[in-house]
C-alpha cells in the first residue's frame, strides 16, 4: 500500500480521517480496504525507531546489530557511491510481531497477457493488491478465481511508498543472508529515485537491475571487501543467475503471446496449447536451465502453479535483465547507466526503449 505525504502537522486521526474521506471518492477502490491497509501502515510507521538506536542499544542482539549495521553501510553507498535519492528511507527500524509482512495478490486474464488492475490514491492504477489479512486475501483471491481469472497469491517482505513515508527498515528482511539484504535495500531505496508511473514492469525490473548490480559493487569494492570475498563473488554468481532466468522467461512469454494473438483458436484451444506449453517448459526448466544457476535454484518456479498471473508477476522483476546488463556496459558502471535513464526517461514513451537493442540471449556478467 502506497500512502499519501504524512503532513507533521496533522494528528494521526485527522490523517485516517483524510485518508477515508480519499477512499470514499475512489470509485475503484473499496474504502474498507483502503482504511484497513492504511491503519496497517500506520502501526509499522509509529513502530519505528531510529536506526541507530536500535544499533546502540544493549539489548540489541549481536547478529541484529551486524545486519542493522550493514543496513546502514548499504543505505551510505547508495547514495555516495551510486547517487540515489533516497530521501529518509532506511533511517529507522520496526520490529514486527509476524514473519510475513503482507500479501501481494494479482490476476490476469487467461488467454492473454492483460492484468486485473486496481486504483488507488496518489498512485493509480497498479496491477496487484497488498493485503495485511490473511483471511481478507484469499476471500479476494477466490472472488478473482471464481470469475475466471489466473491468480497469484505471494508474501512480501519490503515495500516502498516511494518517498510518500520514511520507510523503516522491516525486521523481516534480517532473516535474509548479507547479500541478499543489501540487494533489497538498494532495490526499494531505488524506488525512490527513479519511479515511471505507468510502468510498473519497468520500476521493478530497474530496481532488480539496480539491486543486483549495486551489490555486486557495494560488497567487490567495499572496505575489508575486495573481488576474492564470498559476498562478493556470490553477488556475482547470483546477478548471472537472474540474467538466466530473466532470458528464459522472455522466451516463454514470446512463445505465449504468438498463441495467444492466433486468431484462428478458440478460448478453449489457447487453454490447451497453453497447457502444452507449460508443460515442455517446465521440463526443459528442470533438466536444462535449473543445472546451469551457479548460487540459485528459483525452485518456486516448479512448484508455484504456472498461468497468466504467477509468469507476468514474474515478468515485473525480470524482463530484459540481459539488456540491463549490456547499458551497464555500455555505460561502464552502474551510477552512470542509471543517470542514463533518469535522464533519458522524460523523453520516450516506453523507457525500456532507453536500454541497448537486444543483440544477443546469452547472459553475461558485469
Amino acid at each position: 500500500m502506497i500512502g499519501l505525504p504524512h503532513p507533521p502537522r496533522w494528528t494521526w486521526t485527522r490523517f485516517f480521517v483524510g485518508l477515508g474521506v480519499v477512499a470514499l471518492i475512489a470509485s475503484a477502490c473499496s474504502p474498507m480496504y483502503v482504511i484497513k491497509a492504511s491503519i496497517a501502515e500506520a502501526k509499522i510507521l509509529r513502530a519505528r525507531q531510529p536506526l541507530h538506536e536500535v544499533i546502540l542499544d544493549p539489548a540489541t542482539d549481536e547478529r541484529t546489530k551486524a545486519k542493522l549495521t550493514l543496513v546502514v553501510e548499504a543505505r551510505t553507498f547508495a547514495i555516495d557511491g551510486l547517487g540515489l535519492d533516497v530521501g529518509d528511507s532506511y533511517t529507522s527500524f520496526t520490529q514486527l510481531d509476524q514473519d510475513t509482512l503482507a500479501l501481494v495478490l494479482s490476476a490476469a486474464t487467461r488467454d492473454r497477457f492483460a492484468s486485473k488492475t486496481w486504483w488507488f490514491p496518489v498512485v493509480g492504477r497498479v496491477p496487484y493488491k497488498g493485503y495485511f489479512d490473511e483471511d481478507d486475501a484469499l476471500k479476494d483471491q477466490q472472488v478473482l478465481e471464481d470469475e475466471g481469472l489466473d491468480t497469484y497469491l505471494r508474501p512480501t517482505a519490503a515495500f516502498s511508498t516511494l518517498g510518500w513515508f520514511s520507510d523503516p527498515l522491516l525486521s523481516t528482511l534480517l532473516r535474509r543472508d548479507e547479500v541478499d539484504l543489501v540487494e533489497t535495500v538498494i532495490h526499494e531505496l531505488s524506488h525512490n529515485h527513479l519511479f515511471v508511473h505507468g510502468s510498473v514492469g519497468f520500476n521493478e525490473s530497474f530496481a532488480t537491475f539496480v539491486g543486483r548490480v549495486g551489490a555486486i559493487e557495494f560488497f567487490c569494492t567495499r572496505q575489508g571487501g575486495g573481488p576474492d570475498t564470498v559476498e562478493c563473488l556470490r553477488a556475482q554468481e547470483r546477478w548471472r543467475d537472474y540474467q538466466i532466468f530473466s532470458t528464459f522467461i522472455d522466451d516463454l512469454v514470446d512463445r505465449l503471446q504468438a498463441i495467444y494473438s492466433d486468431t484462428t483458436l478458440s478460448y478453449d484451444q489457447k487453454l490447451e496449447q497453453r497447457h502444452v506449453l507449460f508443460e515442455s517448459r517446465l521440463d526443459d526448466f528442470e533438466a536444462r536451465v535449473q543445472p546451469s544457476f551457479e548460487a540459485m535454484t528459483f525452485q518456486s518456479f516448479l512448484v508455484t502453479p504456472l498461468n497468466n498471473a504467477t509468469l507476468m508477476a514474474r515478468m515485473r522483476y525480470y524482463h530484459r535483465l540481459t539488456d540491463f546488463q549490456a547499458l551497464l556496459d555500455e555505460h561502464g558502471g552502474l551510477r552512470a547507466a542509471v543517470e542514463h535513464l533518469v535522464v533519458g526517461v522524460g523523453n520516450v514513451e516506453d523507457p525500456y526503449n532507453l536500454l541497448p537493442v537486444p543483440v544477443s540471449t546469452e547472459p553475461n556478467g558485469p
